[in-house]
């Protein structure tokens, strides 16, 4: 990381209680990763068929002509698990091919590419949320690789200035450092999960008794291990303002899941927390479909 300057932004104090939880494939960036399945021919053979994240999230409820070879959804899912491609997480290989590929102007920007950016910038608390198998500490290297190709060393500087002032204004304990030792602070206080990781498994079992079988059921406990994670800090660090959390995913059928679920469950147990989710499936609005799903009490937070 290049050494920058030492400024503090003292006015994030100050600033709203926006959060958000990101999908990853097509939502931040348009990943090279494949998904391994057989087609149905017009003569009925199934043959080998590979599609991209996008492909699959329009067609993974075709069971007539689509299926994961051998009947085993691992076996389609091969590239989402951790594995090494000689000497490099292949999840970690294909992030930094999609950033490459963004950075030199050779693909367009996924719906929350932005949106995920400047939330880094402004040190604003995050969560990842993907249905892939991967251990936190890749998905947090990935966001690390971000923060290093994508941003600038005057992004850099505004970010390392916000997280700064958060820190001396409300964790003066952590004695900010080092950009690194900022950075690392930063990214110690967000969530990275792989719904379907040994490690996101073990979580679920350990505080809701069993692993999740649909990804949909991941996603929503991931959201509500966000929320109450985020609502924790923001009364250890004695912050009354109400909060917003801001959920989006490029998968129609994971969105509108999500969207149910915080209708039924979300909104009922976290009444003074707005919950906005973003549908980013459609082209035609490149940064999403928005839906305002309104906990029980009327909040006045602009345009969370």
């Amino acid at each position: 990381m290049v050494t920058l300057s030492h400024h503090v932004n003292y006015s994030v104090a100050e600033r709203d209680l926006k959060y958000y939880i990101f999908d990853w494939d097509d939502n931040i960036l348009h990943m090279p990763t494949h998904i391994h399945l057989e087609k149905r021919t017009e003569d009925g053979r199934w043959v080998p068929h590979a599609v991209s994240t996008a492909v699959f999230s329009v067609i993974r409820n075709d069971t007539r002509n689509y299926r994961p070879p051998g009947g085993d959804w691992e076996n389609a899912f091969l590239e989402f698990r951790d594995f090494d491609d000689e000497d490099q997480n292949v999840f970690l290989r294909d992030t930094k091919t999609a950033i490459d590929r963004v950075m030199h102007g050779e693909t367009s920007l996924a719906p929350s590419f932005q949106r995920f950016k400047l939330t880094l910038i402004e040190g604003r608390l995050f969560a990842i949320v993907t249905a892939r198998g991967h251990n936190p500490d890749i998905i947090r290297a990935a966001v690390e690789y971000f923060i290093e190709r994508v941003l600038t060393d005057d992004e850099k500087n505004q970010m390392l200035s916000n997280l700064r002032g958060y820190m001396l204004s409300f964790a003066p304990e952590a004695h900010p450092g080092t950009d690194a030792e900022v950075i690392a602070y930063y990214l110690d206080h967000n969530k990275y999960h792989g719904v379907m990781s040994p490690q996101f498994k073990q979580l679920m079992v350990g505080k809701r008794g069993a692993a999740a079988v649909r990804t949909e059921e991941g996603k929503q406990f991931a959201i509500q291990d966000f929320v109450e994670h985020v609502i924790r800090i923001s009364h250890q660090r004695g912050l009354t303002r109400p909060i917003s959390v801001g959920f989006s995913d490029d998968d129609v059928g994971n969105a509108r899941a999500v969207e149910e679920y915080i209708r039924a469950e979300l909104a009922r147990q976290f009444p003074s927390v707005k919950f906005v989710v973003y549908y980013t499936a459609d082209p035609d609005v490149p940064t999403g479909r928005k839906v305002v799903v309104q906990g029980q009490l009327t909040l006045d937070l602009g345009n969370a």
